[in-house]
């Protein structure tokens, strides 16, 4: 009788652990679709806030639109100085992270590598400059924003048309429902001085936490190009090439 006891009991844990495992699942699929999203930094140009190597989770719920869980849950909108991950208007299969500069309705310019908005000069501790001003004509559309675009490079075309529409007396004026955005590395960015604006619905949350980060010099790895090399290498020098003193930091 015992055996036969134990015999159902081993059957009848089969679906007990196929519907905890289902569950699991479906919990891991809904905080990876709604909550929360790992993202890797692939370069410099939000240095020295985010190096690259860098590897986030973002914060998807932050950001949530307006509707009905907006009642109990605690989103805000988009503000200047926030940090964003958003689907890059120009391919919105990739994503990049910036940092929100103008809301809809601000006017912004730079003089000299500085930011005003609205008039105002913004307090940027989290700014950076990697290269010296050369006076020649990149430079001055980069830092001297807006400017006009001849012989400017990486400037994309529609947004040429597009923002010579948006200057009004020397500022660009941030359109409603969109979003002004720049690097941390000013010199070393491809942003919104670039390909122009991004929608409110491209923002994909903001950076909650670096979980690892590790160097990326590239001489440091296998020079024949192969990944499965470079993983390799990785792996067994995984203490030597993580930069300890950024795991587990909250973004800001």
């Amino acid at each position: 009788m015992n055996l036969v006891r134990r015999h159902a009991d081993r059957h009848s844990g089969w679906p007990e652990s196929l519907q905890s495992l289902l569950g699991t699942v479906v919990i891991a699929v809904f905080v990876v679709t709604f909550v929360v999203q790992a993202f890797q930094i692939p370069s410099e140009s939000m240095e020295d806030t985010l190096l690259t190597g860098d590897y986030l989770l973002v914060d998807k719920l932050h950001f949530g639109n307006d509707g009905f869980w907006s009642h109990f849950l605690p989103y805000r909108g988009v503000k200047r100085g926030d940090i964003v991950v958003f689907h890059y208007p120009i391919h919105p299969s990739e994503h990049f992270v910036k940092r929100v500069i103008g809301v809809p309705g601000d006017r912004v310019r730079m003089i000299h590598g500085r930011v005003y908005v609205n008039g105002a000069l913004m307090v940027e501790p989290y700014a950076h400059h990697s290269r010296p001003d050369d006076g020649g004509t990149e430079a001055l559309f980069r830092d001297d924003f807006p400017q006009p675009t001849a012989g400017v490079s990486g400037v994309n075309g529609s947004w040429k048309l597009e923002m010579a529409k948006m200057v009004d007396n020397g500022q660009l004026i941030v359109p409603e429902g969109n979003y002004f955005v720049m690097g941390d590395n000013r010199d070393d960015s491809l942003d919104s001085r670039y390909w122009g604006f991004v929608p409110r619905e491209n923002i994909v949350g903001r950076p909650l936490v670096i979980y690892w980060s590790m160097r990326s010099r590239e001489n440091e790895y296998p020079a024949d190009g192969n990944k499965l090399a470079r993983f390799v290498y990785a792996m067994s020098h995984l203490v030597q090439i993580t930069r300890w003193d950024r795991a587990l930091r909250l973004v800001q």
